[in-house]
């Protein structure tokens, strides 16, 4: 699977940590920064280049990682077409896959620790959306997606 990930400055470690864990895992990781602990890179611009490399389906998946993973996941939830989750246990990583459809996850570096984060990305890639009852929350959210791009795409807010 091909997975776009990226990190702020207070989980650049952690990144570090679940890149080399996903290629051992067998995947390809599209690494969009930060690169360093030296570049001072604002979360919002490594969630837009994640979620759009996710959108544009030039990744399968993305994973985002600050300090919460709160901000990461809100500003990733911005771009069109995108379904982020914050994740910090193994059954919300599997719900966000299996019942909403989540395509990026987000974890905080400050909130969990490196091996847990494996077991949660582990969990959430291994599941995928499965249609039934949760399908037409999904729907309704898809819906309200294409609504506000929409309106937000002729100048409306």
């Amino acid at each position: 699977m091909r997975i776009a990930i990226g990190c702020d400055n207070a989980a650049f470690e952690l990144k570090q940590v679940l890149v080399k864990y996903l290629h051992e895992q067998g995947h390809e990781c599209l690494d969009v920064g930060i690169i360093s602990t030296e570049e001072e890179t604002y979360y919002p611009i490594i969630a837009e280049r994640v979620a759009t490399q996710v959108a544009s389906q030039q990744a399968e998946r993305g994973v985002l990682l600050c300090g919460t993973g709160i901000g990461m996941c809100i500003a990733a939830n911005k771009v069109p077409g995108v379904y982020a989750a914050l994740c910090h246990d193994v059954y919300s990583a599997e719900r966000a896959r299996k019942s909403n459809h989540a395509q990026i996850i987000t974890m905080g570096a400050r909130v969990i620790g490196p091996e847990l984060a494996k077991v949660i990305l582990r969990a959430w890639l291994e599941s995928e959306f499965t249609p039934g009852s949760s399908s037409p929350k999904v729907d309704l959210v898809t819906e309200m997606d294409s609504k506000y791009r929409v309106n937000n795409s002729q100048g409306s807010r």
